[in-house]
Order: C-alpha cells, then sequence, then structure tokens
C-alpha cells in the first residue's frame, strides 16, 4: 500500500467506513455528556464533596448559562427553530431519498443534538424559574446529563447499525 492511497483513505467522504468519523461521533456524545448545559459535570461532584466556594461557583455558573441559554431561545428561539427545521429536513432528504452518505452521517449526528439542545432548554427553565440550588441543583444537572447520556446511547446504536448496513451494502467489507 503506498502513501498516497493511505491519504486517499484518510480523507474519504464515505463517511461510515471511515475512523475519523467514529472518532467524531464519540468525541461528540463525550463532551455533550460532559459539559451539561454548558458547565463541566466534574464542577457538580466538587461542589457536593467540597461545599462552600466550590457550591458558589458550581452555582454560579448555571445561573450564568441558564440566563444564557433562555436568552437565546427568547430573542431567536423561533429564527433558530426555523433554521434548524429546514436543515435537518433539507439533510434527511439529501440523505434518505438521494442516498448521499456523508449528508446520512451528519443527520446521523445532528437530529439527536437537536434533542439535547431542546432538553436543555426545558432544563434551564426549570431550573430558573424553581430557582434551584444546592442538592436539587446538582440532581436536576444529573439528571440532564443522563438522559443527555441516553440519547447518546441510542444514537450511537442507531448510527452504528446504519453504518454497518451502509458499509455491507456497498461492499465495503463483503463481496
Amino acid at each position: 500500500m503506498d502513501w498516497h492511497q493511505t491519504v486517499y483513505e484518510l480523507i474519504d467522504f464515505r463517511s461510515f467506513s471511515n475512523l475519523w468519523f467514529w472518532i467524531g461521533l464519540a468525541v461528540l456524545w463525550s463532551t455533550a455528556s460532559h459539559w451539561v448545559i454548558g458547565v463541566p459535570f466534574d464542577m457538580v461532584a466538587r461542589a457536593a464533596r467540597q461545599g462552600g466556594q466550590a457550591e458558589q461557583d458550581f452555582e454560579s455558573l448555571v445561573r450564568i448559562n441558564c440566563n444564557r441559554i433562555l436568552f437565546i431561545t427568547e430573542e431567536a428561539g423561533l429564527i433558530m427553530a426555523a433554521i434548524g427545521s429546514f436543515l435537518l429536513s433539507t439533510l434527511a432528504v439529501l440523505a434518505f431519498v438521494f442516498d448521499i452518505e456523508l449528508a446520512q452521517a451528519i443527520f446521523l449526528m445532528a437530529a439527536p443534538m437537536t434533542l439535547v439542545w431542546g432538553l436543555s432548554i426545558r432544563t434551564a427553565r426549570k431550573i430558573t424559574g424553581n430557582q434551584l440550588s444546592d442538592e436539587p441543583l446538582r440532581k436536576a444537572m444529573t439528571r440532564h446529563r443522563l438522559i443527555v447520556q441516553a440519547i447518546g446511547m441510542v444514537s450511537i446504536f442507531v448510527t452504528a447499525l446504519w453504518g454497518m448496513f451502509q458499509n455491507l451494502s456497498a461492499g465495503v467489507f463483503g463481496g
């Protein structure tokens, strides 16, 4: 195998047979489950364990990010929803009607992330509306993270099944 073929395989647009796609998918969901509403999840454990300044820092960061999410939603939520729906619909048509594998890969990453964004808005409203703090706030953040992880696991499973189907259909692994 020469280096030209190796380079071509690294930048190949057949997403589901490309290692970079799977690395990107893992990084996407790892990041989504670590940064809960924009707050690194290790701050939840540190706040529970140490209290005091760690708890105050955690609560301040949660309030800042909740207010930011709600401000964006109130100011541009309708426009974002319209543009997001248009882009997801366009990706779905390109992916599953015109059978473009790159669009399938992007759709299988983007569609579940819209669920995560909606969940973040809902959690931010709950935290802000109920003025959660201390243990109830940590529980809400932990619950949010668990739901994001569940969405991620289902997403990775569905993407892996679809990717195997595409690879076997294209004859990448089979005859």
